[in-house]
């Protein structure tokens, strides 16, 4: 337990946080990142191999088997946001889990390729659950001077769970030959039977996630907001003691309208107020996809054999790129709640940008080797301490309590509608206007989002949910 300064509903109220409960349900919650990021990043290293076995020739199949993921991405996320108001976080957070679990083993086992496209597909709705769920419940339960570093961690386990893929993929696959034909790859054991094993590895933990959701509690936030607040009382008190508790209640309640506690409709979300704020949390959203940095997770491949590495060398250096990515996200879980949202986010977008415009200017000048993945590191750092968790700390805080649930479900919907166009149309864009023309697209797109966010973000570091609601909509 720890002392700490709480403010609620505009007083100051000292609480005994037990904090080994506190970070314990986070981190449930986190698991769902954690297969987010391994589930979504996993097909980079497969794709040499399953692309070979299935014997996909044409860009557009390709580009299919890459984003097919992203449509499940978009059904989960859109199903949540209505479901996780009617029946709570915690009941989601659990069938997600299920669907991780299955999707990962029958994905590794499709023997064609359109059984192998449902259950990515699948996986995908469990992804768009977790994206919308984990970060949520983490801002209900989290205490309002933590609650940026702890949903920040919920990036955490999904960067951890990229690298964990990264690095099954290159442990999973034995080494290849330069130069061997696709006829050689697809006979090979990482052709055969490697592959497989890249999806299947994150079965056991998809179902320690399972297990672990069964037995955590409700978000008080959602159970006050149905008239639970008994409940919710309970669950606040283990949190921060009885004083606490009471505070938060009363806060809650103060923030919603009786009529609307128990039905949310997402034509409610057209209020002029709430569209204002929806505006900010879809562009944010967008941005973080535009930036144009998960192609370099989901194209790593075409990314680093165009700068003139082999099979092996392309598959230790995107474990290289998992683990800046790691490291960089420690920066902003130790920086959120001191330094504030917006200056990291200002700070990601003017650095992704310079890169963008070198990485462009690298390959229009037929650089290749260290100077590439120098520039690609370099874009994964500045994404990894500001757009990659802050974008989900704010869209986690800015909506108001009664309709949080739809209005993440939108937010995420738009980042996934936006993740599918940048996934289909990288190919197409590369075809077009080359490797460098296609980096500097993203980079004007993060120039546009630097001042976006210096103009219309606000800042949330250290207030509650309902104070950042009262200054925002009243």
């Amino acid at each position: 337990m720890i002392t700490a300064p709480v403010t609620s509903g505009g007083s100051q109220n000292a609480a005994k946080y037990n904090m080994g409960y506190v970070w314990l349900i986070s981190l449930v919650a986190a698991m769902g990142g954690l297969l987010f990021g391994y589930d979504w990043v996993v097909i980079g290293g497969a794709k040499p191999f399953f692309e070979k076995y299935f014997q996909l020739n044409s860009e557009e199949l390709s580009g299919w088997a890459n984003s097919c993921a992203l449509v499940g991405c978009l059904l989960g996320s859109l199903v949540t946001g209505g479901l996780s108001d009617k029946l709570g976080r915690k009941k989601l957070l659990v069938v997600s889990a299920f669907l991780f679990a299955v999707s990962s083993l029958l994905t590794g086992w499709a023997t064609t390729f359109s059984w192998f496209v449902v259950w990515r597909i699948v996986g995908g709705v469990a992804i768009g659950m977790a994206s919308n769920l984990s970060p949520m419940y983490i801002a209900e339960v989290a205490p309002a001077h933590m609650r940026g570093r702890l949903v920040a961690v919920n990036q955490l386990t999904i960067v951890i769970g990229i690298l964990a893929a990264q690095i099954a993929n290159w442990l999973i696959a034995e080494k290849v030959a330069d130069g061997a034909t696709a006829e050689m790859i697809r006979q090979s054991w990482n052709g055969q039977y490697g592959w497989r094993w890249m999806f299947t590895a994150v079965t056991v933990p998809s179902l320690l996630f399972f297990v672990s959701a069964l037995f955590g509690p409700e978000s008080p936030r959602w159970l006050v907001k149905n008239g639970l607040a008994e409940r919710a009382r309970k669950i606040l008190e283990r949190i921060g003691g009885a004083t606490y508790a009471d505070a938060e209640v009363r806060d809650v309640q103060a923030t919603l309208a009786s009529q609307e506690i128990h039905h949310v409709r997402f034509q409610d979300l057209l209020e002029p107020k709430m569209v204002k704020i929806l505006l900010v949390g879809v562009t944010l959203a967008v941005l973080q996809q535009w930036s144009g940095i998960n192609v370099i997770f989901n194209y790593a491949e075409e990314l680093y054999k165009a700068a003139g590495y082999g099979v092996s060398d392309i598959l230790f250096n995107i474990v290289i790129t998992g683990a800046i990515n790691l490291v960089v996200t420690f920066i902003a879980i130790g920086t959120v709640d001191r330094f504030g949202r917006r200056g990291l986010m200002l700070i990601g977008c003017a650095g992704i940008a310079i890169s963008h415009l070198l990485l462009g200017a690298a390959y229009t000048m037929g650089m290749k080797g260290l100077l590439v993945l120098v520039l690609t590191l370099s874009a994964i750092g500045c994404y990894g301490m500001s757009l990659a968790p802050i974008t989900w700390v704010l869209i986690s805080e800015i909506f108001p309590n009664r309709i949080r649930g739809a209005a993440i479900s939108v937010a995420v919907s738009a980042l996934w509608i936006a993740c599918f166009i940048l996934t289909y149309t990288f190919p197409i864009l590369k075809g077009a206007v080359g490797m460098s023309g296609t980096f500097w697209i993203y980079a004007a797109i993060c120039a546009g989002g630097f001042f976006f966010i210096l103009l219309r973000v606000p800042e949330t570091k250290g207030k509650t949910l309902e104070q950042i609601e009262r200054e925002l909509v009243d």
